[in-house]
């Protein structure tokens, strides 16, 4: 176990998805914050690059581990990791998740199918899965959950099956998690994120087919109030939780999208 985990100095957050975008703000700011932070994605040069500019900004460990989401094995493995290394877990941010180009529902192959399901959901129940293994027993007992939903949790854009569906089974996911949870003092939360500017967002500049079959473009904003936003949640102490938050672009279609 490294001094961190023995001492207590700060606390251990994991958060999937850490290398680009989203999960690459969330992970800065939790480490300016004082939290040990380990970083998966796929990429192992994208999460190494990160972890080290995160660390040097901070001076507090970064970790960067390669994994699919997906697989049951590799998860198993980062947690036991991170485990090994730090000694308990305080945060899973389950942010990883990918999306494929709008199409037909009628058109979709299976195979697209499988792998966003893989990606978004089966990822983050792995994750928890095993979250909830090494909180229950650690001292002090418990830690917090953040799951990504995404205002698709909501309401869907057009051909977005596979995607919305995912986020509407996030939603279940957090709260049978947010239940099970109680007796280990694990809290559980979900963060509903719309058009936060990101590289998955850039294409929404020149363009996205509205539910009236109109091509509009839709307003972004800046990806630190994500970060903002996961920062107050994992602020709080474990008798409190934010079971549901939105933080969306003002002027965005989405209260009142179709």
């Amino acid at each position: 176990m490294t001094e961190w985990g023995r001492t207590g100095k700060g606390k251990i957050a994991l958060v999937t998805g850490g290398g680009t975008g989203i999960g690459l703000a969330v992970a800065r700011a939790l480490s300016a914050e004082g939290y040990a932070v380990v970083i998966t994605g796929r990429r192992f040069a994208v999460l190494e690059k990160a972890a080290g500019e995160i660390a040097a900004a901070t001076g507090n460990p970064v970790r960067g581990i390669a994994c699919d989401v997906g697989d049951p094995l590799q998860v198993a493995a980062v947690f036991a990791e991170v485990k090994q290394e730090f000694g308990r877990l305080d945060l899973l941010v389950n942010n990883a998740g990918s999306n494929v180009s709008p199409a037909l529902l009628e058109d979709i192959p299976f195979e697209e199918w499988s792998s966003i399901l893989a990606a978004n959901l089966t990822g983050a129940f792995l994750c928890t899965q095993q979250a909830f293994r090494i909180m229950k027993d650690q001292s002090p007992r418990g830690g917090r959950i953040i799951n990504n939903g995404s205002i698709s949790a909501t309401a869907p854009r057009p051909n977005s099956a596979p995607y919305t569906a995912t986020k509407h089974a996030i939603t279940g996911l957090t709260k049978s998690t947010a239940l099970d949870g109680r007796k280990y003092d694990i809290a559980c939360g979900q963060i509903d994120i719309g058009n936060a500017a990101t590289d998955m967002t850039s294409r929404m500049n020149a363009g996205v087919l509205q539910a009236n079959g109109e091509l509009a473009p839709e307003p972004t904003m800046s990806v630190s109030h994500v970060a903002d936003a996961v920062i107050y949640m994992a602020s709080l102490p474990l008798d409190a939780n934010v079971l549901n938050m939105t933080v969306m672009a003002t002027n965005m279609p989405f209260v009142g999208r179709g």
